[in-house]
């Protein structure tokens, strides 16, 4: 390779800086996405052709797609073309076929939002880093912890995705009710343990383990029918623990869970957390959204006696992921779950490094993105009754894909959906037990296969052991006619031949 001139490195670097050049490339890119949009909500593309959902194109083969080898210097290609491929290649959320996982079809506002806070980059662990994203982070929270019901007191921390929210939330539980500083000292071998439904998303355990608490920090809670923590199980749930020599600092609570959108007795719950000085930590990543709307606002009665509350802004609030809040009713708490020094960052006593203007004191992250842009921007420039209705609508097209279900003699329900998550499956008749788990398998590998849906599949507990279809709701463009176009596609796939053995 021939010596560089410096000369040229320069001007290379201040091409890929000019301000001109992005203005031309951003407006082709916007243009691109745009139309890509527009074709995703109409589930066709511009020459009215289906549009998949997803690719059906297995790893292997999409790895062969996407060349390794990149060049030294620049190829005169367009961002454009590039990103042509990659929306190709990509699973479209805004398809109103898209009815697979908690992560919703983003806000296009969020989206130019998130192109603003990617070019200014401001970080987050102290204020002279991302002033204007600290001030807004701190006027968010505060409106998401009004809605619970908290009082002023309140505060929290966004951070990146529901796991990290819970290890969050979890740590600080830890601090304030293990009985001793488990932070500075570790657990000194003391058992400690929470209490929690099977219905808890996996990061509560994982959480736990690596807290360093072991695999036997859950003290599981029996669920009822609907697979609904049952809150008159929880003394004997604690009863067990200290028999075994666990020292149980918290309750972990579901307000949406991940498999059913089951929401637990907050109310009944939270009373027998006061009664014994347990932490009750409510992991409402799906479901602390409906606060927001006064049709559901019931399934969440109780919550504003929380300990803490996490809450996915990515699911419920349209924002493109990820973007997490953590809420402690007393604030204070905020400021337990990483009580580490970094004098690089944080100057001063033990009060200064409480200021609330240095969030990095807690969160996990230190170099943390401008998770607040997206959602300030959104509640200001479109107003909080959007969400309101969103919330509102998505529960009730729940609610009536599940009549569509029960109405089907050759489907079946899993539980009545409280939200927007409903489970169900294909029962043909003489089918059961493991054969009827390969039949479901079996139909989402084909339906996906297709590309016309993108659904996914549980393995739910008893009493209704097995797998079973499950779909969020999430898309605001998903209509009665596309749960209808599904169950037909799934009665489809169910006639069609069986594959040839291999």
């Amino acid at each position: 390779m021939s010596p560089r001139d410096p000369h040229d490195a320069g001007d290379a670097i201040a091409r890929a800086f000019d301000a001109e050049a992005f203005r031309r490339e951003g407006r082709r890119v916007v243009d691109l996405l745009a139309d890509h949009l527009a074709a995703a909500q109409a589930g066709r593309t511009p020459s009215g052709a289906a549009l998949p959902v997803l690719p059906p194109i297995p790893p292997e083969a999409m790895l062969a797609r996407w060349r390794g080898d990149f060049p030294e210097g620049p190829t005169g290609g367009g961002l454009d073309a590039l990103l042509a491929r990659v929306i190709a290649d990509s699973t479209q959320l805004h398809h109103p076929h898209f009815v697979g996982h908690q992560v919703t079809a983003p806000l296009p506002l969020a989206a130019l939002c998130e192109l603003a806070a990617a070019l200014l980059n401001n970080g987050m662990a102290i204020y002279e880093m991302g002033p204007a994203a600290t001030v807004m982070e701190r006027r968010v929270l505060g409106w998401m912890a009004a809605q619970l019901g908290f009082g002023d007191g309140a505060a929290g921390v966004l951070t990146s995705g529901g796991s990290a929210g819970n290890l969050t939330a979890l740590l600080a539980a830890r601090q304030a009710r293990a009985g001793f500083d488990a932070w500075s000292d570790g657990t000194a071998g003391v058992r400690l343990a929470v209490l929690a439904p099977a219905s808890s998303h996996y990061s509560v355990a994982r959480s736990l383990q690596v807290m360093g608490l072991g695999a036997g920090a859950v003290e599981p809670v029996p669920l009822d029918g609907r697979l609904r923590l049952r809150a008159e199980a929880l003394p004997g749930a604690l009863a067990r623990a200290r028999d075994a020599g666990k020292r149980v600092f918290a309750v972990v609570a579901n307000a949406g869970s991940t498999a059913t959108g089951s929401f637990d007795p907050l109310d009944a719950i939270a009373a027998f957390c006061a009664r014994e000085g347990l932490w009750l930590h409510v992991d409402g990543a799906h479901g602390a959204a409906a606060a927001l709307a006064p049709e559901t606002r019931a399934l969440v009665a109780g919550i504003e006696h929380a300990d803490s509350v996490v809450w996915d802004a990515h699911k419920m609030m349209l924002m493109p992921a990820l973007v997490s809040a953590v809420l402690f009713r007393e604030g204070r708490r905020s400021a337990e779950a990483f009580a580490q020094e970094a004098s690089y960052l944080f100057q001063g006593d033990a009060a200064a490094r409480d200021e609330w203007w240095n969030v990095g004191l807690r969160t996990l992250e230190c170099t943390k993105r401008m998770l607040s842009l997206n959602l300030y921007a959104s509640l200001s420039l479109l107003g909080t009754r959007l969400f309101a209705d969103y919330v509102a609508r998505s529960f009730a097209l729940g609610a009536r894909f599940a009549a569509m279900v029960e109405a089907s003699p050759d489907f079946e329900l899993a539980v009545a959906p409280d939200c927007n998550i409903v489970c169900f499956r294909h029962r043909p008749r003489d089918c059961a037990g493991a054969a009827l788990d390969a039949h479901q398998e079996r139909l989402r590998a084909r339906v996906l296969e297709s590309g016309a849906f993108y659904l996914v599949q549980t393995r739910l507990p008893a009493p209704l052991a097995g797998v079973w279809l499950r779909t969020t709701l999430i898309n605001p463009a998903t209509s009665e006619a596309d749960l209808e176009a599904l169950l037909c596609a799934l009665r489809d796939a169910a006639r069609a031949p069986a594959s040839p053995a291999p």
